[in-house]
């Protein structure tokens, strides 16, 4: 009697581990079913074809502390979200811009100025970074500045002799930009006696207005593009022995594997190229509204068949 209740027992078992195997075959089927359907609907969402990039990563991009570059990044940043892309602008200074794309900490910045200027930068990085053969604006010039006032200054030979109307400085921007990095060099170059005291470019922008309000000498690194030259007389003092070297090109970093991930986007900076009146009418757009993205958003609006251009070739 024993022996039968306990071979009943194992029967039962039996039939029930049966059961419970079969439903849980079924389940876990169903289960499998369905998370392949969650995956490929993920896959999906958010993201295109191909023939796209859009996917719910996160693009950071560089922004430097320059008219143009707060300028163009807004613009980019408008553009792209448009477009479905998510855009985190990052406040760098050149140097850590160029530091954290080699350490893929950041994906891209827009604004490499080649040959002069940031050719440090790019020998430094070129194994680790891509640099754009691709150019966005071509007449781009740097050198040193004074007002239309100062009659007596045309050349950079010039400033020693009126070495002390200056107060024996330079006011100058960004200490790891590469334009203040080149005019550390022409100073010895040409022997000056002055100083290069870095700050900021609002600084920097806010001693000429200063100096320019009050008639006062001034000297200062600048460049084109950049909207102060709508606002006052300035004239570039002559360079003969062409530390500045003469046009440079604007071109634009990203991190290494950047374009194989966006290859859409990427084509898209290939594309796109500005003008004086464009970039100058941007900068405006940008400065005049009460936050940057505000401006670059009107910008874009204005200007949307020069956009496609760049984004549907």
């Amino acid at each position: 009697m024993r022996f039968n209740k306990k071979a009943l027992l194992l029967i039962l078992t039996g039939m029930v581990l049966i059961v419970l195997a079969a439903c849980g075959g079924g389940e876990s089927s169903e289960g499998s079913d369905q998370s392949e359907g969650n995956n490929e609907e993920s896959n999906n969402e958010g993201s295109e074809s191909s023939e796209g990039d859009v996917n719910q990563e996160t693009i950071e991009m560089g922004q430097i502390n320059w008219a143009e570059n707060i300028a163009v990044t807004n613009m980019w940043k408008v553009i792209l979200e448009e477009k479905g892309y998510n855009v985190e602008l990052v406040n760098l200074d050149m140097g850590p811009t160029m530091e954290a794309l080699a350490s893929d900490e950041l994906d891209l910045g827009l604004e490499v100025w080649l040959p002069v200027q940031d050719a440090n930068y790019l020998d430094q990085y070129e194994d680790q970074v891509f640099f754009s053969e691709a150019t966005w604006y071509d007449n781009a010039k740097v050198g040193l500045v004074v007002p239309e006032y100062m009659e007596d200054i045309n050349s950079i030979e010039d400033l020693n002799e009126n070495a002390e109307k200056f107060d024996g400085e330079i006011t100058g921007f960004d200490s790891g930009a590469g334009t203040m990095e080149v005019t550390e060099e022409m100073i010895k170059e040409y022997g000056l006696n002055l100083e290069l005291m870095p700050s900021s470019e609002p600084a920097m922008i806010a001693a000429i207005d200063k100096a320019i309000k009050n008639e006062e000498p001034i000297v200062a690194p600048l460049w084109n593009p950049h909207s102060i030259f709508a606002k006052h007389d300035l004239k570039y003092l002559e360079d003969p022995k062409e530390t500045y070297g003469g046009v440079e090109k604007i071109h634009f970093a990203t991190r290494q594997g950047f374009g194989d991930e966006y290859p859409q986007f990427t084509q898209w900076l290939k594309n796109w190229k500005m003008n004086d009146t464009q970039i100058g009418e941007l900068m405006s757009a940008v400065q005049n509204a009460e936050e940057p993205i505000e401006g670059a958003r009107t910008w874009v609006e204005n200007n949307q068949e020069l956009v496609n251009e760049w984004i549907e070739q």
